[in-house]
């Protein structure tokens, strides 16, 4: 009875954060990422040979685009557009050369575009572009944009009124080239990094001008190890399919990760992407096997994984050959794992998680997961 009286306070908690999230910026969920890359045919090739994408849709000089080029990729619901600019004094272009490859949108579904730009831009968003229709003979899209942290912005997507292959200006992209998907289902939840005493400033960006509430707070006792720390606040909308968390440098011996990631970016940015299965083995075999390099998790991690989160459906021996983490709260168990930078710069990354009723977002991993980033970060010489 202890124990169900524990999840049922978990349950009216989380249910108390959600409702605390206003509606008045109803989002359907993820509609797509946009990376901004410095070659978008060869990274293409990259995210459908490691990570199992398959090609939906293509704009460039063929379709008519003068100014860059857009390859969009699809995995269960997950779409990324990866584009590249065709000129040197392309926005695109200055964005690369200051961030490298990286995330420039995220892109949220809704059902009003207008009205959802009219709600955050008349709560002090700054304003990206205006509610746009862009149409063809598939119908109608209308898309609006707003500013967030560092060069990232938000684009809301209106397309109940479109049967298009994914927008307006983009051509089916008919490809003999697709291997087998990896089980990738959908995006988690995306983890912006922003500077010094700045992860307040984004929390209540969000809470004030998207109506987002608190999901959870983590502090530099929370995720910290001998020689680094961070702080983080995770954001959620109304129904819970949009998670932001916002992490922040907190004092510590050596250089963390957050401040890693801001030098070597040039600003605030998106750090990772983390992307679901139903079956993180199958998955992480897959991305092994096709060359996707993981953080090494410490062997002995894996000595007190019984003892801290009980019985598991999964056989731990098979999760330690693959270095896949687990945690449990309140409503289950999660398993994670983390990619290496998915490029030079030690910046973006891939999280892979499977949820089995878990809501947390790893903390019992926090320790492992932060020294094993710091080993790199000693191989790399940025500690």
């Amino acid at each position: 009875m202890a124990t169900l009286t524990g999840i049922q306070n978990y349950n009216y908690g989380l249910q108390k954060i959600f409702n605390e999230a206003e509606d008045f910026l109803p989002l359907l969920g993820t509609d797509y990422v946009e990376l901004y890359v410095g070659n978008a045919k060869q990274a293409a090739h990259f995210y459908k040979t490691a990570l199992g994408f398959q090609s939906l849709a293509y704009a460039g000089l063929e379709t008519g685009v003068r100014d860059r080029a857009s390859y969009v990729l699809a995995q269960g619901k997950i779409r990324l557009v990866l584009t590249t600019p065709l000129n040197s004094h392309s926005p695109i272009a200055e964005h690369i050369k200051r961030h490298g490859d990286a995330v420039k949108v995220i892109a949220l579904w809704v059902d009003d575009a207008r009205a959802a730009f009219e709600a955050t831009t008349q709560r002090g968003a700054q304003p990206y572009f205006e509610p746009t229709v862009e149409k063809d003979e598939f119908g109608e899209v209308v898309r609006a944009g707003i500013h967030t942290y560092g060069d990232t912005v938000h684009i809301f997507v209106e397309r109940k009124n479109y049967n298009g292959v994914f927008l307006p200006g983009y051509e089916p992209w008919l490809s003999d080239y697709n291997p087998t998907e990896v089980g990738l289902k959908y995006i988690d939840h995306m983890v912006g990094n922003v500077g010094w005493n700045q992860m307040n400033t984004w929390a209540t960006f969000y809470h004030d001008v998207m109506g987002f509430a608190n999901l959870i707070s983590f502090d530099d006792k929370d995720i910290s190890t001998e020689y680094s720390a961070l702080m983080s606040k995770v954001m959620t909308n109304g129904n819970g399919r949009i998670k932001f968390p916002i992490n922040e440098p907190a004092e510590g011996k050596k250089k963390s990760q957050i401040e890693e990631f801001i030098e070597f970016f040039e600003g605030p940015g998106c750090q990772h992407i983390a992307v679901a299965t139903d079956d993180i083995v199958f998955t992480v075999s897959e991305m092994r096997k096709r060359g996707v390099e993981f953080l090494h998790v410490p062997g002995a991690y894996y000595d007190t994984v019984g003892d801290r989160v009980g019985e598991i459906d999964e056989n731990l021996l098979r999760l330690k050959e693959l270095g896949i983490m687990v945690d449990r709260d309140e409503e289950g168990y999660l398993l994670q794992i983390f990619t290496r930078p998915v490029e030079d710069r030690p910046t973006m990354f891939f999280e892979i998680i499977q949820r089995k009723g878990a809501k947390s977002f790893g903390k019992g991993n926090f320790r492992a997961l932060f020294e094993s980033i710091e080993e790199e970060q000693r191989r790399r010489g940025t500690l």
